[in-house]
């Protein structure tokens, strides 16, 4: 089963995502962890990823689907996958279909976890308040927030296009959510 998880920052796809992989036993595959990964591995596209981090730039699409490609290609990778944290815009959703087909894979599921904004500011304060976090400020989280429904939200219309988004109400306990995730992956 191959799926992408979308939701807002603070809604839940990662702690999800871990509790997914177990039962699935397929690889959560985060751009964040490729890219660390890869840089202290000192892959080709690690080094080109670290020199342009060290400049304090965004690293490009085509490098971390490179990254992408050749991590989804590994044989832990053959029963499916859980992507989490891309795409994070249309043109990147676009640009991992065409990825996906060139591999002769498709995605099964976009996980879309909807959670309310106030309920969202109020898991990351918790979290920040729990983790001793300084930059997770009310005015942060909002403003990435925003970002998020400008850029990211996006994407869920793409996906619905192709009529594979499910939305879940990430609402209630982490229990709860998985459960309503468990109903729609039939697991």
């Amino acid at each position: 089963m191959r799926i992408v998880l979308l939701g807002a920052p603070g809604s839940g796809k990662g702690t999800q995502a871990k509790l997914i992989v177990e039962q699935l036993n397929i690889p959560h595959i985060s751009t964040g962890d490729l890219l660390r990964g890869a840089i202290a591995a000192k892959t080709p596209l690690g080094l080109a990823a670290k020199e342009v981090m060290d400049k304090g730039d965004l690293v490009s699409d085509d490098i971390v689907l490179g990254m992408l490609k050749d991590r989804v290609t590994q044989a832990d990778a053959d029963n499916g996958f859980i992507l989490d944290g891309f795409p994070r815009n249309v043109a990147q959703a676009e640009m991992l279909e065409v990825l996906l087909s060139e591999l002769n894979m498709s995605l099964d599921h976009a996980l879309l976890i909807e959670v309310d904004p106030d309920e969202v500011v109020a898991r990351i304060a918790k979290r920040a308040e729990i983790e001793g976090r300084t930059d997770d400020t009310e005015e942060v989280v909002r403003n990435r927030l925003e970002v998020y429904r400008q850029q990211t939200a996006p994407v869920a219309d793409f996906y619905k296009a192709q009529n594979i988004v499910t939305e879940i109400l990430g609402k209630g306990s982490i229990e709860d959510v998985h459960h309503r995730i468990k109903a729609v992956l039939r697991f």
